[in-house]
């Protein structure tokens, strides 16, 4: 096959080039793709939720000097899932990359376990977010009246109404998103400087030997060490969902390079403010150990609450400081929503899903997949239910966040490396002889693998075989042969088999394949440090369950992948228009 370089293709090409017609709108640009990849991740305000998980286990330095840590180290990650994306720019992502590169023989089951597993992850982050605002709003009325007595139903009421503000703007209003999101860009720089200055101001601060010499286990874990990794987790779930914006990727104007921008670009400033709301906090602790143990044991639930309270003396003082944290939390709840949603449409698209013809329909009015945004946010709502019976139940779901997703980044980032390690990927710009968008008119063909042996590419086929939507639908299989009125013998085509080229954003060389091994490591770490319990000693109260929760949507999954799946899901599909046109270009 011979191989040229030919101009840039349109976001329209790119997308039909991974078997995809244009459906859904694209309204976001390079700022406000930022806006929303900065609103997902809410890293200073998330640093205030979840400090205490790595003070507890760590002490003051073992916050500090792990939250650097962290920060550099999932930079390294979401800068192979920004090569990742750049390559194949798919509200899909991670299944879609995984099918792309695994072997021939795991393709279908493999994408099928990531296309649950982070479908899944993200409708519990709507769950975990919403009980996280319900909880917020109850300490401050709890730093109010302290005799008020927290009912775990007044939390799921109050998760339910934040999930109906995030319905009304997906459904109602969507043309509004990208605005909406730059207003909360411009909000969440304001709320860190305005709370970062008061604390700073008015809080009396511990001394610098106290902040980055002093350690804490209380865990009681039988080393330092093992307490530092537990804690650790604490700040690794502070970055978790950056990956966001991938699966906004159909939405997105020039999207091989604003979403790697956006990604990584957001990823960088976030870590900034985060690191400076850390040292913030970790200095206005108090200049003793007394002052400190108030804060950590407050009865709203939220250290921070109590600190914006000491800080300022008031309750007013500490409302609107608290209120800022709320409102960014709320966008946060509305961007996971939209995400959660496009993934969820998008693994529906290719039949990954029950009730896939339903959930993939789109609405003709706005261009949103409303029954989608309905679905996930009330599985949403029925996971907030398991609140009211029970916390560690509850907690069970959160757990599912950082396990799930790491595991999902883990798989398409291994087999990244594996083939650019082999030089399987081809340079930018490459187009294939009768393959890619070298002629306007072919938006879409590429090659698929015929020798059983062979894994993500191959030469071409002597038989030609288009996987449409209808074909899938109507029950003729992937392997439905559409008759060529050609003589020319035909070629097999199928989207996702592709072979590799690398997008226009990517790590060059060996920088490149040190970064991704580096990334990959480090998630093995934070997947394995992930599952351990907060502390000693352990029962059924205080074990942690994630891997339990984890392996048990893969097993769950993987029943229905016997069950139906495996009739239903043939892979990333190619639309019928898309089809078409290939079929027409042969």
């Amino acid at each position: 096959m011979d191989e040229k370089h030919g101009p840039e293709p349109t976001d329209d090409q790119m997308l039909a080039r991974l078997g995809k017609k244009q459906v859904l709108k694209r309204r976001f640009g390079v700022v406000s793709i930022f806006g929303f990849a900065i609103a997902e991740l809410i890293t200073w305000e998330t640093v205030l939720v979840l400090f205490e998980q790595s003070y507890e286990n760590g002490g003051p330095s073992g916050a500090f000097f792990g939250y650097i840590i962290a920060s550099l180290s999932t930079l390294s990650v979401y800068i192979v899932i920004s090569e990742l994306a750049s390559m194949a720019p798919i509200a899909g992502g991670q299944y879609y990359w995984v099918y792309m590169m695994a072997p021939l023989r795991w393709k279908k089951i493999s994408s099928y376990l990531i296309g649950w597993l982070t479908s899944l992850a993200w409708i519990a982050t709507i769950a975990t977010e919403s009980i996280f605002l319900g909880t917020i709003i109850e300490g401050l009325i709890k730093l109010e009246q302290p005799d008020f007595v927290v009912q775990r139903w007044h939390n799921t009421l109050w998760s339910w109404a934040m999930v109906a503000v995030a319905i009304f703007i997906n459904i109602a209003i969507p043309n509004t998103l990208p605005k909406f999101e730059i207003t909360i860009l411009v909000l969440h720089l304001l709320g860190f400087v305005a709370i970062t200055a008061v604390l700073l101001a008015l809080s009396p601060k511990a001394s610098p030997e106290f902040v980055f010499h002093t350690v804490a286990n209380g865990g009681k874990w039988p080393s330092q060490g093992i307490s530092y990794c537990i804690g650790f987790i604490g700040n690794v779930a502070t970055f978790v969902g950056a990956d966001a914006s991938i699966h906004m990727a159909e939405e997105i104007e020039n999207a091989a390079i604003n979403l790697p921008r956006a990604i990584v670009g957001g990823m960088s400033m976030n870590s900034l403010l985060g690191f400076s709301m850390m040292l913030t906090i970790l200095f206005c602790l108090g200049p003793d150990a007394k002052t400190v143990n108030s804060i950590l044991g407050s009865d709203t639930g939220f250290p921070f609450i109590q600190l914006f309270y000491n800080s300022t003396q008031s309750y007013a003082g500490a409302a609107v400081m608290t209120s800022i944290g709320i409102v960014l939390t709320m966008a946060c709840s509305v961007g996971i929503t939209t995400t959660a949603s496009r993934m969820t449409w998008s693994f529906a698209r290719d039949f990954g899903l029950p009730f896939s013809r339903f959930i993939l329909k789109v609405s003709k009015r706005n261009k949103v997949p409303v029954v989608a945004v309905f679905v996930v946010c009330a599985c949403a709502c029925a996971l907030t239910l398991i609140y009211i019976g029970s916390t560690t139940a509850f907690n069970d779901v959160i757990s599912l966040t950082v396990t799930a997703f790491y595991g999902s980044y883990l798989f398409p980032s291994a087999m990244l490396l594996y083939h650019r390690v082999k030089g399987n990927v081809l340079p930018h710009g490459t187009l294939l002889q009768g393959q890619g968008i070298d002629d306007p008119n072919n938006l879409a063909t590429t090659a698929k693998a015929t020798d059983p042996k062979d894994t993500a590419h191959s030469p071409i086929s002597d038989t030609i075989e288009i996987i449409p939507n209808a074909a899938a639908r109507d029950g003729l299989g992937a392997n439905t042969t559409i008759p060529e009125k050609s003589s020319a013998r035909p070629i097999e085509l199928n989207v996702a088999e592709a072979p590799l080229i690398w997008g226009p954003w990517k790590i060059p060389g060996i920088l490149g394949i040190l970064n991704n091994l580096y990334a990959c490591l480090y998630m093995i770490f934070v997947i394995f440090w992930s599952t351990w319990p907060p502390a000693t000693p352990v029962n059924y109260t205080t074990m942690n369950y994630s891997i339990v929760v984890t392996v048990g949507v893969l097993i769950l999954s993987g029943v229905w992948y016997v069950a139906r799946g495996r009739t239903e899901y043939k892979g990333p599909l190619i639309d019928d228009e898309v089809a078409a046109i290939m079929h027409i270009a042969v």
